[in-house]
């Protein structure tokens, strides 16, 4: 069951194709820089790798804990109309 609108899918599909887009400026300001040595073109390559990795986990974080409190008030309000039918079915 897809729940997600497409407006969001929208919204990823754009942001993903921004990332890519970089990944490729950045490759190739690497590789045409011919003034730093290799090894630091590896180390910020690498640095970059790294912070994406972050940041992605950093994402997921954030919407596993909206997911969870949604979850959270899903439950309390269904707790709260199961307890007023029971107190509106009572004679």
């Amino acid at each position: 069951m897809n729940t997600q609108p497409s407006d969001t899918t929208l919204i990823t599909n754009f942001n993903l194709g921004g990332v890519i887009a970089s990944y490729i400026f950045l490759g190739l300001s690497l590789w045409i820089n011919t003034d730093v040595s290799l090894s630091t073109k590896g180390f910020w390559a690498l640095a970059v790798v790294m912070l994406t990795i972050s940041l992605v986990n950093f994402v997921k974080y954030k919407f596993d804990a909206r997911i969870a409190a949604d979850r959270l008030s899903r439950l309390e309000q269904a707790k709260n109309e199961k307890l007023l039918s029971e107190y509106v079915e009572k004679p």
